[in-house]
């Protein structure tokens, strides 16, 4: 059995389902990531073919770390990903010309990466320009990724661990995922707020007054229903799991919640669901847990807001109800 340098087959196999990931252990690292995470994303902005609720510059968990989807275009290539290496630690980006860049991602400042990112898109054939090549909503967005010399501490055993969790709970979110039929978003990590997450939608149209900004008119333009994880910021410090509907139906906040552990939160105008991961780590069965939990506040989310739950419904990943029978198998 082949590991990549550093990673022990211990580390790689004998974790638990759910692994710890306190956020003040790593949150000097999580900053620096974080950045780098958004100067890939806007690039990913830049030079993506644009869907619908920004599904073109979200990342993917792949088996090794994150990835951007193809971006460039049929006439003005090349094409290409931006890939994150959470063993080699290093940035990839490759292009369907077969040559590709790397980037390591350890003893890097954000501008260091920033510098190194833009050079290496400029030796592939591949013309940046970033709209605004800055933070987007974190502490020091008018700061410019150049000048960012403060971020610079990246422990590639805090990374791996990170990667681990993002690893399992993208598993734990498919399995939710394939219970529903209805118009639904990949799961996918979102560089600004670092929170990886899926989306369920219903065909309403959301009307929104003209000062609402573009990023939130596209990204709410339907009623949806999110379930999601995020690693822990100042507002929440640790880790958690949570779910919201928007809009917000009357008596959201008075549907029960599974586990017991669960809770409605006040957020601005509105509630999230909230369960602590460390609740749910240490839970007998985690996944179950987590599924349970991202369950009931869907089905509470669904019913207030009138959708048709039962069409919507897929159990196990199957529409057809002949293939519900007893021969469900792809070949026999």
């Amino acid at each position: 059995m082949a590991v990549s340098p550093g990673i022990s087959i211990l580390a790689v196999g004998a974790e638990e389902v759910l692994p710890p990931i306190p956020l003040e252990a790593w949150l000097p690292t999580k900053a620096t990531l974080h950045r780098f995470a958004q100067v890939i994303g806007k690039v990913a902005l830049a030079k993506g073919i644009r869907r619908n609720h920004w599904w073109h510059m979200t990342y993917r968990v792949t088996a090794r770390g994150w990835t951007t989807v193809p971006l460039g275009d049929a006439t003005n290539g090349p094409v290409f990903t931006c890939a994150f290496d959470f063993f080699d630690h290093v940035l990839r980006i490759s292009t369907d010309h077969g040559i590709q860049e790397e980037i390591p991602l350890q003893g890097q400042s954000v501008s260091s990466f920033y510098t190194e990112t833009m050079r290496a898109l400029r030796d592939l054939g591949i013309e940046v320009e970033l709209a605004h090549p800055r933070p987007f909503d974190l502490p020091d967005h008018p700061r410019r990724f150049v000048e960012d010399v403060e971020h610079h501490t990246y422990d590639p055993v805090a990374v791996h661990r990170a990667f681990r969790v993002h690893s399992q709970v993208g598993r734990i979110l498919e399995e939710f995922s394939s219970t529903f039929s209805g118009k639904i978003s990949p799961v996918q990590l979102f560089w600004h707020s670092f929170d990886l997450a899926v989306q369920r939608f219903s065909d309403r149209q959301i009307p929104m007054p003209d000062s609402v900004d573009p990023v939130t008119r596209e990204a709410y333009s339907r009623e949806v229903i999110s379930a999601g994880f995020w690693f822990g910021d100042d507002k929440l410090p640790e880790p958690t799991f949570y779910s919201y509907t928007a809009p917000e139906p009357t008596g959201l906040s008075e549907v029960p919640l599974r586990p017991s552990t669960a809770k409605w939160v006040s957020q601005g105008a509105g509630h999230s669901a909230y369960l602590s991961y460390d609740d749910a780590r240490k839970s007998s069965d985690p996944v179950a847990t987590v599924l349970e939990f991202f369950e009931s506040a869907y089905a509470g989310g669904s019913r207030l807001a009138g959708w048709n739950v039962a069409g919507l419904a897929c159990p196990g990943g199957v529409t057809d109800p002949v293939l519900e029978g007893p021969h469900s198998g792809w070949a026999e």
